[in-house]
């Protein structure tokens, strides 16, 4: 029997990587360039991407789930994966816009709000650290929620 706390470590291990193999090699550049941007060509764009990094997350955590027995309830985990994707479109609809001044993304205002506001202006690279900081944080969340239960 497969307890909760190994469901869920595994979960994470394997959304964690699934999630670099979605938010890098899967995502197509045009998605990349275009995710951040503004009106309904930007959101479309950001749910492309989304959508296909679920699915990849997706993908690899049914093939864990099989060759490791974890024995996920599969409600739990279609929860845990809507928590990643829904989470992963809010933070990158602020691709390309972490320097943006005014009202920007709710992360990068979110951001702004919780002390990071020099940073953001400090550092160009601090966006993406950030992103990534968000991503891998619900992805644990997810994890939790998928491997719970049973």
């Amino acid at each position: 029997m497969t307890t909760k706390a190994v469901r869920a470590t595994a979960a994470y291990a394997v959304l964690t990587a699934a999630h670099e193999v979605g938010d890098y090699w899967v995502q197509r550049d045009a998605e990349a360039v275009a995710k951040g941007g503004h009106g309904a060509a930007g959101r479309a764009a950001c749910a492309r991407h989304v959508a296909s990094y679920t699915l990849t997350q997706g993908l690899v955590l049914l093939g864990a789930d099989r060759v490791l027995r974890l024995d996920l309830n599969w409600r739990r985990a279609a929860a845990g994966l809507a928590v990643s994707a829904v989470t992963h479109y809010v933070a990158d609809r602020s691709g390309g816009r972490w320097r943006e001044e005014g009202p920007s993304t709710r992360l990068v205002r979110f951001a702004r709000k919780t002390g990071h506001a020099g940073w953001l202006e400090r550092d160009p690279g601090v966006g993406p650290l950030l992103d990534q900081a968000w991503h891998k944080g619900w992805i644990a969340v997810a994890a939790a929620i998928a491997g719970g239960g049973r």
